[in-house]
């Protein structure tokens, strides 16, 4: 028993490279079989390695939101705001209400717009989790059964099938090739082949074929843990915000000199009376600092976060949309990373060697070719290229429709057309075809 919780511990700390040693080796070190584990073991290694989700921070919304109103240019507005309902009230004047309620109004809307943006983008780990699977069919006590994703711990066996979204990094038993979607972490537009033995990560989408598969790791651990942890812990203070610092500090430098000076010259050199003299105090505070442009940063910043937004990119600071505008050069291990992961057809490269055949019936008749019931991401882009999907099988018979496989690596349709006429199209490479 201390033998296995040792291994398991090593486990834990990802001092086994579960990932690329034999198969047979990751059952000896996650002390299971290719039967699955019992409720019992589950259970406990469930306590050891902690629930199959991404860890979710707590946070105060109400001090989440006072932090916006903590800053060099809501210090003077502020102090400006204090000034005109504490110190401005004499000579037989009352307070001034209208600047302090015009300024306070201000403060609330700079506050309040980026306290909603930042809210609904800052938390990238709910938005990654939203992505994860929320049931999983897992082997447990000799049985198969649907459990929630998030119990699934290291040594389970679960059955993984066309549409699923893998639950949690795992290792792939024997069973027919699959073609998995990586494209959320990899960026890769077409679906990989994966075969027994190799590894299939947590968030993938399998697209063809169905296998059995042993989880390695769970939660954090898994890759796309690591990615949402490395997201959601992004604190550092940004270029942009920087620069707003220092232009507050700047502000702050510029009124402190300006109010010392004009409190000599007022009140012991021309002894002005106190009350016109906070006036003159109060302007000079609050045309010092740029009030407005708070506001229209924020602004600003979420607009262009909803249309970041729109296009599926998560955004956790505001402030980090100017920083990627205003980068020179960007490093990437991979031209995959920055792709829009969406395949189309360039009719301009389309080579017709046919004199009576056009480009367009070309797209045709490889649009015949494919089923985009299929999700392959080939035969979505080349029926997109019709004005109407519905034209693939307009005015034909379907006799039979060969779907893609590892084998023949081509797909094929076998019809009927309007004249009686039999016809089959196939779509593949050239050299194959030849």
């Amino acid at each position: 028993m201390a033998d296995n919780e040792g291994t398991l511990d090593a486990v834990l700390k990802e001092a086994v490279d579960l990932e690329n040693i034999p198969l047979e080796e990751v059952f000896e070190n996650l002390r299971c079989s290719r039967g699955g584990l019992t409720s019992e073991q589950a259970q406990q290694r469930l306590q050891l390695f902690g629930p199959n989700k991404l860890e979710e921070k707590e946070e105060s919304k109400f001090l989440k939101f006072l932090g916006f109103m903590w800053n060099p240019l809501s210090w003077v507005m502020e102090a400006a705001a204090i000034m005109a309902i504490a110190l401005a009230n004499g000579g037989g004047k009352p307070p001034d209400w209208q600047d302090f309620v015009g300024i306070i109004t201000l403060l609330l809307i700079n506050s309040t717009i980026s306290f909603i943006e930042e809210n609904n983008a800052g938390n990238a780990a709910a938005a990654l989790m939203a992505r994860l699977a929320p049931k999983a069919k897992v082997l447990r006590d000799g049985r198969w059964a649907e459990e929630e994703a998030a119990v699934l711990v290291p040594g389970d066996v679960i059955s993984i099938k066309l549409g699923d979204i893998i639950p949690a990094d795992a290792r792939l038993l024997d069973g027919d090739p699959l073609k998995i979607d990586q494209s959320s972490l990899t960026g890769e537009s077409l679906p990989v082949t994966k075969g027994p033995g190799d590894g299939a990560y947590s968030g993938s989408t399998v697209k063809q074929g169905e296998i059995e598969a042993v989880v390695i790791a769970t939660g954090v651990h898994t890759f796309f843990g690591k990615a949402a942890h490395l997201v959601d812990s992004t604190n550092q203070v940004g270029h942009f915000q920087k620069v707003l610092t220092a232009i507050g500090n700047f502000c702050i430098c510029s009124i402190a000199v300006g109010m010392f000076v004009e409190i000599i010259v007022m009140y012991p050199i021309q002894h002005r009376a106190y009350r016109p003299g906070i006036d003159n105090l109060l302007v000079l505070l609050i045309g010092g600092i740029p009030i407005a442009m708070p506001t229209v940063l924020s602004v600003t910043m979420a607009i262009g976060s909803h249309r970041l937004a729109q296009q599926g990119a998560i955004t956790k600071r505001m402030t980090a949309i100017e920083e990627m505008a205003g980068m020179d050069v960007l490093c990437s291990d991979k031209t995959g990373t920055l792709t829009l992961n969406k395949l189309t057809v360039d009719k301009n490269l389309i080579e017709v060697f046919e004199r009576e055949v056009t480009q367009d019936q070309v797209i045709l008749m490889a649009a015949r070719a494919s089923r985009i019931e299929n999700q392959d991401a080939i035969d979505t882009a080349i029926v997109g290229m019709l004005a109407d999907p519905k034209e693939a099988r307009a005015g034909i018979q379907e006799v039979h429709f060969l779907p893609f496989n590892p084998t023949d690596k081509r797909t094929a349709l076998t019809y009927i057309d309007s004249d009686g006429k039999m016809y089959r199209v196939s779509k593949d490479s050239q050299p194959r075809l030849q």
